[in-house]
């Protein structure tokens, strides 16, 4: 209930009182107001000065409600921002922390790619030293190979006894191999 409310029909009850006792005073049912009609003016007096106090009581006590409504609005009001702002602030260090969190898992993807990208390089670059060296290893031993067929032609084809003197074929041939294994290392003429 609104206590401005409440002090109007307090009041209105009080002032709707007087005039009744004031009938009854004029009336001689009050036998004392009869035989003293100062003293009945003076506890009209008394009355109406109790109703003015008590009025001015009311509107007193009606103030400071009226204040205490208005500090403990202002308190709410005040308490509600606060925690606006409690919420508003949490809701940014979440963002943050979430954007953070975005930007770690990004750059730790960035990494595994990049050392995904760096493996598989280096896997490429291993392939290809292996195919060259494999390459290599057949240009030598061919060229070892032709080297000791060069070799043995030219031994066979020598009639000069100088060149292989005291050895026979068997020695001659095994001798061209050998030059040709030293020349060409001994894959050359693993087959």
């Amino acid at each position: 209930m609104n206590p401005n409310h409440a002090s109007r029909i307090t009041i209105v009850a009080l002032i709707s009182l007087l005039p009744v006792c004031a009938l009854s005073a004029e009336t001689g049912h009050d036998q004392a107001a009869s035989e003293n009609p100062a003293a009945s003016g003076e506890d009209l007096a008394a009355i109406a000065e109790r109703i003015r106090q008590t009025g001015e009581q009311m509107r007193e006590d009606i103030k400071n409600a009226r204040a205490r409504l208005e500090a403990n609005k202002a308190i709410q009001e005040a308490e509600r921002k606060r925690e606006a702002e409690r919420a508003r602030q949490q809701a940014m260090k979440d963002a943050a922390e979430e954007a953070a969190n975005k930007e770690l898992k990004l750059r730790q993807a960035r990494a595994a790619a990049q050392a995904q990208a760096s493996r598989e390089a280096a896997q490429r670059a291993e392939h290809e030293r292996q195919a060259a060296l494999a390459a290599q290893r057949v240009r030598d031993e061919q060229a070892g190979r032709e080297r000791a067929a060069k070799a043995l032609m030219e031994a066979r084809k020598s009639s000069d006894i100088k060149a292989f003197a005291g050895e026979s074929k068997k020695e001659r041939a095994a001798r061209a191999l050998l030059e040709a294994r030293q020349s060409a290392g001994p894959k050359a003429m693993a087959d």
